[in-house]
Order: C-alpha cells, then sequence, then structure tokens
C-alpha cells in the first residue's frame, strides 16, 4: 500500500488549500496534481494548438515538470516555477479539455507515481486520484461543498469583491466544470467506494484539516 494520503473533489471545495495544511501537519510532502494539468494547458494555448501529440511534445520541449520546493512538489516550466502562469482565468477555462485527453492523463500520471516512489508521505489533491491514480491509496477523502459554498470560496480566492449576480454566475461556472468533470470518458470525476465523504459546508477551514490529519495519522501507524 502506497504512502499517499488522496484528496478528491470538485472544483474549489478546497482541496488543494486543504491538502497543503494536512501534509504540513503531517510533515509530508503535498502535490496539487492539477497543476500539471494546468500546466499542459498553458503549453496548448501558448502553441495555439489541441493536438494531443504537440502538446505533449512541446511540454516535454519545455521542461515542464515537477520539482521539490521546500515541502511543495511544484510544477516548473521553462525552467521557472510555473505557478505565476497557470493561474489565469483562460487556463480555468480551457483545462477540463486538455484534462479530458486520454495521453494528457497518462503523462500526467507517470509524473504523479514517480513523485510517489520515495519513502515520505504524499498529500496529493485532485479528481481521480484515490480512483484511477492511486487506487491502493493509505487514506482516501473526497471533499465537497454546497455549490453556493464553492462559489463564495472560489471568488474570495481570487481577491473579489462580489455581489449576487457575481456569485450566481460563478455558481453556474462551477456546475459547469463539475458536468465536465463528472461526464468525461477517462477517469471522471467520482467518489472511491472507500473514500471517507467530508461535506465543508458548515465546517471551518482548521476543523477540516483537523478531521483529516486524525484520520491520516490512524491510517498510516
Amino acid at each position: 500500500m502506497s504512502r499517499v494520503i488522496a484528496i478528491d473533489g470538485p472544483a474549489a471545495s478546497g482541496k488543494s488549500s486543504t491538502a497543503a495544511a494536512v501534509a504540513q501537519a503531517l510533515g509530508a510532502l503535498h502535490l496539487d496534481s492539477g497543476a500539471l494539468y494546468r500546466g499542459l494547458t498553458r503549453v496548448a494555448l501558448d502553441e495555439a494548438t489541441t493536438d494531443v501529440t504537440q502538446v505533449l511534445a512541446a511540454a516535454d520541449r519545455r521542461g515542464l515538470s515537477l520539482r521539490l520546493v521546500g515541502a511543495e512538489i511544484a510544477p516548473f516550466l521553462d525552467d521557472a516555477p510555473a505557478e505565476p502562469l497557470i493561474r489565469s482565468s483562460e487556463v480555468t477555462a480551457k483545462v477540463s479539455e486538455i484534462a479530458a485527453l486520454g495521453p494528457c492523463r497518462d503523462w500526467v500520471n507517470r509524473r504523479l507515481r514517480d513523485a510517489a516512489a520515495g519513502e515520505r508521505v504524499l498529500v496529493l489533491d485532485g479528481r481521480d486520484i484515490g480512483t484511477a491514480v492511486f487506487p491502493d491509496a493509505r487514506l482516501k477523502v473526497f471533499l465537497t461543498a454546497s455549490p453556493q459554498s464553492r462559489a463564495r470560496r472560489r471568488l474570495a480566492q481570487r481577491g473579489n469583491l462580489f455581489d449576487a449576480q457575481s456569485l450566481a454566475r460563478e455558481t453556474a461556472a462551477l456546475a459547469h466544470r463539475d458536468t465536465l468533470d463528472t461526464g468525461r470518458a477517462i477517469a471522471p470525476l467520482r467518489q472511491a467506494d472507500d473514500a471517507v465523504v467530508l461535506d465543508t459546508t458548515d465546517l471551518t477551514f482548521r476543523d477540516q484539516v483537523a478531521i483529516i490529519v486524525s484520520l491520516a495519522a490512524k491510517a498510516l501507524s
């Protein structure tokens, strides 16, 4: 059994921030699997193509890869940290399309499994970590929250002031993303049969982290 803690869930459910805090509490490494899909999307936009062979060739040429930075395993592109490039709205709008491509998923999954090959505990967040990438994960958690709650968090994360109309637009955008993620033919978003479901709608961030840390400590002991 791998030493992976898998945290899956829909867009804006708080996976990445929660996973990072859980990893810090456990003295583990954190990896956001979505960062690689965003990296591939950035490459696809830069190259103005969705031809999967061209996208993957360009990603390899530009050195899209994972590197250890402190307690994070972070994406790099063109020999520089990729985070500033992969969080734009244009990447967000396109990433589901790229993530639905089988060769892209294979490319990403190989790199995720390589990252988990060491002895340290790895906390991974994504959409199919506990189902397709690490079905033998030591602990699987499926985070969820109401659509409105997720929309508020996403807007706050961007630092946006929002009203009822912008909240409704973001809620609709997340619903569309959920439809794409759950409906794709390859590795769709779904709850693993043996996952612990954690609805965070009415939980504080500290509480949800503490719950997962407790579950992980038991699973790893």
